[in-house]
């Protein structure tokens, strides 16, 4: 397991709740792209059981526009900065090395990236040269090219192979292997069934030995469950128990828009695991 933050805790899944200070953000675009808002969302999603608030300026959904990283920062930034002088352990959602490296310096715990390195020359220097741990995310392509990449034979397996190689990058860079966790991606370069075989077929990932963060969080593939619903924030229930599932996988940590029932969610298992299930 990677070096965690003394602040969180150990024996359970973790909850990362979602904080996009985004205007076109799939879920919540729009609602906390005011600093003090998001600030306030912030300590709702700590009080409701997040372990860790992973911060965001750029929508990464299929289709979103690029971001460059001042205009990123400039969301992001006064967001970070007033939480750090808090006790919320902070992750930063981005694939641009200056963003990292001024959230880094600002206090931010982990650093996500969804290009796994890929988007930015300079992102796996930036993260070998801090204590932050990394999540390294799998995708194919950019928000504007992935879907068209989605093509597999065996996705358990073709996701863990890149992610092997994308691991292999970051070592070469000098990043630590005990601050890597990894993240299959799902929805990025992933289409139609894609995220359900991927679910079903998580040996591979697991195999590949780091710790894994999942985040499926309100996405498309759940509108079915919910009779093709649209609306992203109806699919909280169908999220919930993808988190008791993958909780009882023994991911490392769970990825959530909706912090409450995903909380509840990995301390059931926790107690169903401490009671001799799953083994």
């Amino acid at each position: 397991m990677p070096p965690t933050p003394t602040a969180l805790p150990t024996g359970r899944t973790l909850v990362m709740g979602v904080l996009n200070v985004t205007p076109d953000s799939f879920s919540d675009g729009g609602l906390y792209i005011d600093a003090d808002a998001a600030i306030e969302k912030a300590h709702r999603l700590a009080r409701q059981g997040a372990d860790i608030v992973d911060v965001g300026g750029e929508s990464t959904r299929p289709g979103a526009k690029a971001l460059d990283a001042r205009e990123e920062w400039d969301r992001v930034g006064p967001v970070i900065a007033a939480l750090a002088e808090t006790d919320v352990v902070l992750s930063i959602d981005s694939y641009h090395a200056d963003t990292a490296r001024r959230a880094i310096d600002a206090g931010v715990d982990v650093v996500n990236d969804v290009t796994g390195g890929s988007g930015d020359p300079n992102m796996l220097s930036a993260v070998a040269s801090s204590a932050c741990l990394y999540i390294l995310q799998h995708g194919r392509g950019d928000a504007r090219t992935m879907d068209a990449l989605a093509n597999y034979s065996d996705i358990g397996t073709e996701v863990a192979d890149e992610l092997k190689i994308a691991v292999d990058r970051a070592l070469s860079a000098g990043v630590d292997a005990s601050r890597i966790v990894i993240d299959p991606g799902f929805g990025f370069a992933k289409v139609g069934n894609d995220d359900w075989d991927l679910a079903a077929n998580m040996a591979p990932v697991l195999d590949v030995g780091l710790p894994v963060l999942v985040g499926v969080s309100r996405k498309r593939f759940l509108a079915e469950i919910h009779r093709g619903d649209s609306d992203p924030g109806r699919r909280d229930d169908a999220t919930a128990a993808l988190t008791t599932y993958f909780a009882g996988l023994g991911v490392w940590g769970v990825r959530v828009h909706e912090v409450s029932a995903s909380r509840a969610a990995v301390e059931t298992v926790a107690r169903l695991r401490a009671a001799g299930a799953y083994e």
